[in-house]
């Protein structure tokens, strides 16, 4: 199976910034840096198998038993995981949607069907999403706020959506990975709901928010302790590294850190927005921390020339050539990217 194409690789091509990864522009803090340190440090050990400390830690910050917690070496692990104990035939994912749902759902021998979100209904999800769920689907994957289009689905419908996948006998997956990024995060999470649903499963990361994807933490939120543990048994012992607990437990204590960040995504969001419209071109969702529009065709190769990386969509399921996520960065970086989107423009 040849692999995705995902953003955030810096490794095949010269760059100077790079658009196409959504990552805190603030960078990781200084906090969890000295963390990853001494989890260097400690690392002529093994990695607590358990992950205690971090789990009691997230236990306490998101009031949520332990033993609903599972971790993941990144949320892509858990997807993994998760799909490896269940085992499903089919699976309801949405297109365009994140690549790995699809990506692990074949890996272990499933079958996909897909929902296409619609372009003239601004690719959100409509109420015929829940005619697709039904007694033939074991296993739904829903990306809140969606990637790559940062549409929202809203409470009152994912409470249909989870009742309706209860009804079915149908195991949800809520993906809250870019939640932290929404000025109103508590209103979009599905967490409340997961000690009455054993059929839910919230997905999160400290990948995005915390700005540390090379040190690769997830973990999915769960009450089916059954499933817990046959998860537990689809991944290797020591999965999550020293460095990478230790950095956890250091960033559940960034709340000021995480608040700074939403309210400059929030005021930089609007200005990169309002500058791309200005030009003509369609801006889609886009809630969380990366904006998703329809550009020239050539613009992904014009800010390549530029030394700027963004996230060209044509290979997501439902998109062609001409859609693009790019995130949103410090404002001098924002900048240029604008600079290099009106010369694409021009040529």
């Amino acid at each position: 199976m040849q692999m995705h194409k995902h953003g955030g690789d810096i490794y095949s091509q010269p760059y100077q910034i790079d658009f196409s990864a959504n990552i805190n522009p603030f960078g990781m803090p200084q906090s969890v840096k000295q963390a990853a340190y001494d989890g260097i440090e400690a690392s002529v050990n093994y990695p607590d198998i358990s992950c205690r400390q971090l789990k009691k830690k997230l236990s306490e910050k998101i009031k949520i038993p332990k033993e609903y917690l599972i971790f993941g070496n990144g949320a892509a692990e858990v997807i993994f995981s998760v799909i490896g104990a269940l085992k499903p035939k089919k699976t309801l994912v949405t297109a365009p949607g994140f690549a790995e749902y699809e990506h692990a759902v074949r890996v272990f021998g499933g079958e996909v069907e897909p929902y296409f979100l619609d372009e003239k209904k601004e690719f959100q999800i409509e109420r015929t999403y829940l005619d697709q769920i039904n007694q033939d689907i074991d296993l739904v994957f829903l990306c809140n706020p969606n990637n790559p289009t940062g549409q929202l689905v809203e409470p009152e419908f994912l409470m249909e959506i989870l009742k309706r996948c209860h009804q079915c006998g149908t195991f949800l997956v809520i993906d809250e990975c870019f939640n932290e990024f929404l000025e109103d995060p508590r209103h979009y999470t599905m967490l409340s709901s997961v000690k009455e649903y054993d059929n839910l499963m919230i997905l999160k990361a400290f990948t995005k928010i915390y700005a540390m994807p090379g040190l690769r933490l997830g973990y999915g939120v769960c009450s089916d302790e059954k499933l817990i543990e046959k998860m537990r048994e689809m991944v290797q012992p020591w999965n999550i590294s020293v460095p990478a607990q230790f950095a956890g437990v250091a960033a559940l204590e960034e709340d000021v850190f995480v608040e700074k960040t939403r309210r400059w995504i929030s005021k930089e969001k609007k200005w990169m927005r309002q500058k791309i419209e200005q030009m003509g071109m369609k801006v889609f969702g886009s809630r969380a921390n990366y904006l998703f529009f329809k550009g020239p065709k050539n613009l992904a190769d014009v800010c390549r020339e530029h030394g700027i990386l963004i996230r060209d969509c044509s290979n997501y399921a439902g998109l062609m050539p001409g859609y693009y996520r790019v995130a949103v960065r410090m404002h001098e970086e924002n900048q240029k990217l604008i600079s290099c989107i009106e010369t694409a423009k021009e040529k």
